[in-house]
């Protein structure tokens, strides 16, 4: 049975105990989860507060081959790992393998910013005066993820808040809590000490009641969420209460541009990807294809039947997607079948897959999962429910456009703001698309999903607050800046009071 780690030791059990079942086969019981509630949060923001200090005192190059130890042994243990992600969320083993490889790219860039936590010295404006810039550790932060990602997306925050002095507690999804036992053994087993890291299995509820405690207690520097738009804004608006910015990464309504010119089948194979990989559970998944109206017919056409060929099925096999992640996805995704309306021109079968409502050429039992066809639904416009909201798994969204301005008000219009993509072999098109487009990441011939570790990833308007993470820009997050004045002249001097003046001749002329 998993149970919540604070300060190195099993918390006692506070609520009831949880199954995590294999969504491809839920016959298979991956582990029974032991609930925590919401004094349990506090206890083990207490642990990290009270372990902070320590840790923050250890050499950042220290820190940093804590970080190299990680790494290795996440290489050490990667097959293990990736089967391990497969089985309790259903992503395909690629997938899961490319996930567990984002942990490791994660560490090897971080490990670097052990000996590049770099302030700066600043030319002061009096003589015998220095100025400096210094980054401090922000503080003990709660780190709340969700499970479609659940190792990799973790290790964006994990990584970068242990590596600039953190403390930190991990509220990791219940539906992933396996990945989440096996990564924090992993990581703790790199050298971290006690209360460092705490792990907290917990519900919804009881977590944002122990976070709300705990932030009122001033345990709490930071917190970093992943999960949905709704959800992020109560952690948002608790937050401020506080006077604290979280790290918010949202939902998103990705757009993907098709111009005339787009090479169709790169255009086909990315849609497909953006799409349906991950069985369209992620937060940069397709939401909604923009194609010229020169090129729908011949695009749609392309694309539906790459669609009806892909390979749909059990995730140990090579397939497009596999099921969804837990049937509260699967409930929430047939809410969002039913947004499909009169107007709309529906290609392919809708629904749960099974012997009544098959897939031709499904890989497996369909009977034993969470598995569903990949949707496309045509005709699709502003104020339709499926235009104007995320729809988290295999549904994409078609429509036109005459010209590249209404393109670009089409992709801006759901206020979603984190991934987009556009088609074209145009320089033109492709900066004016960059200069319009509201989201924090554009692809330019490439699929809406894909992140690399030393890039900025993060998004606007609903799907998030300008926070960013991975690369240098999240340790922004996870530090704060100290200026040093530090005055050897052996008086008193006042900036802006006692500067040296040095007139023009303002009466000079050429």
């Amino acid at each position: 049975m998993l149970r919540s780690i604070i300060n190195g030791r099993a918390a006692d059990p506070a609520g009831p105990t949880v199954p995590s079942r294999n969504p491809a086969d839920q016959g298979d019981l991956v582990a029974e989860v032991a609930l925590g509630d919401a004094a349990t949060v506090v206890a083990a923001a207490r642990a990290a507060r009270a372990a902070q200090r320590a840790w923050a005192d250890v050499p950042a190059p220290v820190r940093g081959q804590v970080i190299a130890n990680i790494s290795a042994l996440v290489e050490a243990n990667a097959e293990a790992l990736a089967q391990l992600v497969t089985r309790e969320v259903g992503k395909p083993i690629a997938e899961s393998r490319g996930e567990v490889q984002e942990i490791v790219d994660t560490c090897r860039f971080f490990l670097g910013e052990g000996r590049r936590l770099y302030g700066q010295t600043v030319p002061s404006e009096m003589p015998d005066k220095q100025l400096f810039t210094f980054r401090e550790p922000i503080g003990p932060s709660m780190i709340i993820t969700a499970g479609n990602f659940p190792v990799a997306v973790p290790s964006w925050y994990l990584v970068p808040a242990l590596l600039c002095g953190n403390a930190v507690v991990w509220k990791p999804a219940l539906y992933a809590a396996a990945c989440a036992d096996a990564m924090f053994q992993l990581f703790v087993r790199g050298g971290l000490p006690d209360g460092v890291l705490n792990l907290v299995h917990a519900d919804g509820p009881e977590t944002f009641a122990g976070l709300e405690s705990a932030l009122g207690e001033g345990l709490i520097g930071k917190v970093g969420f992943t999960g949905s738009t709704e959800i992020g804004r109560e952690i948002g608006a608790l937050c401020g209460r506080h006077l604290q910015t979280p790290c918010l990464e949202l939902g998103g309504k990705n757009p993907m541009v098709v111009a005339p010119d787009a090479d169709l089948d790169l255009a086909v194979e990315g849609a497909l990807f953006a799409g349906f990989g991950t069985a369209g559970q992620r937060c940069t998944s397709l939401g909604t294809v923009i194609v010229h109206e020169s090129v729908h017919g011949e695009f749609l056409s392309r694309y539906t039947a790459a669609v009806s060929a892909a390979a749909v099925g059990d995730p140990t096999a090579d397939v497009l997607y596999g099921p969804l992640l837990d049937e509260r996805f699967a409930a929430g995704y047939e809410t969002y079948l039913g947004w499909i309306g009169a107007g709309h021109r529906v290609h392919g079968p809708v629904g749960r897959i099974t012997a009544e409502n098959p897939r031709p050429g499904f890989v497996g039992d369909p009977a034993t999962g969470l598995f569903y066809h990949p949707v496309i639904v045509d005709g699709v416009r502003p104020g339709d429910a499926i235009f104007d909201n995320e729809t988290f798994g295999p549904i994409v969204g078609v429509t036109t456009y005459s010209t590249l301005d209404e393109a670009i008000e089409l992709a801006n219009a759901p206020g979603y703001g984190l991934s987009s993509a556009i088609y074209t072999s145009d320089p033109r098109t492709v900066f004016a698309f960059r200069r319009g487009i509201g989201a924090g990441m554009v692809s330019v011939n490439n699929s809406t999903s894909g992140a690399e570790a030393h890039l900025p990833f993060g998004g606007n308007g609903k799907s998030g607050n300008g926070s960013r993470q991975s690369g240098m820009w999240v340790l922004d997050q996870f530090t704060r800046w100290q200026a040093v004045n530090w005055d050897y002249s052996g008086r008193l001097q006042k900036a802006q009071m006692e500067v040296a003046v040095v007139e023009a001749d303002l009466g000079f002329r050429l």
